[in-house]
This record gives C-alpha cells, structure tokens and sequence, in this order.
C-alpha cells in the first residue's frame, strides 16, 4: 500500500516508530484498544448529531460496529498475553487534529470537517498498521497478521468519511479542505515527539 497516493498523507511517519514500537507492545495494545473505543465513540456522536442524515447514519451504524469489533479483539489479544487494559491515555495527535474543526458557520461546514479528521486520523491509523504488520512478522507472525487485517478496514474508513463528507458537501470544497487538513495533519505529525506508548 503506497499512502501518500492511497491515503494522500503529505508525510509518513518516523521510520524510529515502528522499531521503538514493536519493542513496546504491552503499552501499544492498551493504546490501541482505546483508540478503536473512541472511533466507535466518533461515529456514535456524528449519528446523534445528525440523525436526518439517512446515509450519514446507514454508513456509520455498520462503521461503530467494526470499530468496537477491532476493540474487542484488541483486548482479546491483551488477555492472550495475560496484560490488564489499562486506563485510557490522552491522544495528543487527536486533540490538536481535532483543534482545528471550525466552529460556528453552518452544520454542514461543521459535518464535512469532523468527517474529514475522522478520515485522517484513521488514514495514519491504517500507515501505523502496516508498519506493525511489517515489522512484527519475524517477531510476532500471530500479531502481524492482525496487523495486516485492520489495516485493510482502516483504510476503507478513511474512503467511507471522504465519501460521506462529498454527499453532504460541494466535492471541490472537500477536496480543497482535505488538501489543508491534510498539510496540518504532516505538520503535527513532525511535531511530536517519537513515542513507543502510543499508536498516534
């Protein structure tokens, strides 16, 4: 899979991630499980939103399923090596995307910019699993191959919110704003700092 072209991100992450990561799965496990918690809470807050959105609500019902399936087998993998959840972390990336969804203007301004964080945010979820997938296949093939099958799913979601943001939105306008949030996104990437505890 080549992101920039599949997923447009302008950056890829630090290559040190995925080394430094691999070596830390315990805390990557408990990361993960909670940020498959919050998109299945992302896409249950959308739907309460705006519920008079039908294929709004159609396309994200069946997405909070998969993400709190992806959850649940998360934790299923923490049990597998006899490691406890854990309490949820604060996810820097998330909040400083999240920062710059437009406040005020119309509803449908508001909607077409949380759809398209949301797709970010699982566009970089869905690079990060495949770096796992890569460099856990020698280390931890049962893992890796977990790693393989969300990223596929991740990478679904991010054409899922571009899609619905151009059902609601004028195309160009997505495309423009994409392209923005897309710049903003590689500038908090290269912001933070490497870490092994978290997924983001």
């Amino acid at each position: 899979m080549k992101e920039k072209t599949i997923l447009k991100l302008k950056l890829n992450s630090d290559p040190r991630w995925a080394d430094l990561a691999s070596k830390n799965l315990e805390e990557i496990l408990v990361d993960h499980a909670y940020c498959e918690q919050k998109a299945a809470s992302t896409g249950i807050s959308l739907i309460v939103h705006y519920p008079e959105k039908e294929r709004l609500v159609d396309e994200l019902t069946a997405l909070v399923a998969e993400e709190w399936e992806h959850f649940d087998r998360v934790v299923k993998e923490l049990r597998k090596r006899n490691l406890p959840l854990g309490r949820p972390r604060r996810d820097e990336y998330v909040v400083q995307l999240m920062a710059h969804v437009r406040k005020g203007g119309s509803r449908e301004r508001q909607l077409m910019d949380q759809l398209l964080v949301s797709s970010l945010i699982e566009a970089r979820s869905c690079e990060r699993f495949k770096l796992l997938w890569l460099h856990l296949q020698d280390r931890d093939p049962e893992l890796s191959q977990f790693y393989y099958e969300l990223m596929a799913s991740e990478a679904g979601h991010f054409v899922s919110y571009v899609d619905l943001a151009k059902e609601y939105c004028d195309p160009a306008t997505v495309d423009a704003r994409l392209q923005e949030l897309l710049k903003i996104e590689g500038e908090i990437v290269v912001s933070l700092p490497v870490r092994d505890d978290r997924m983001h």
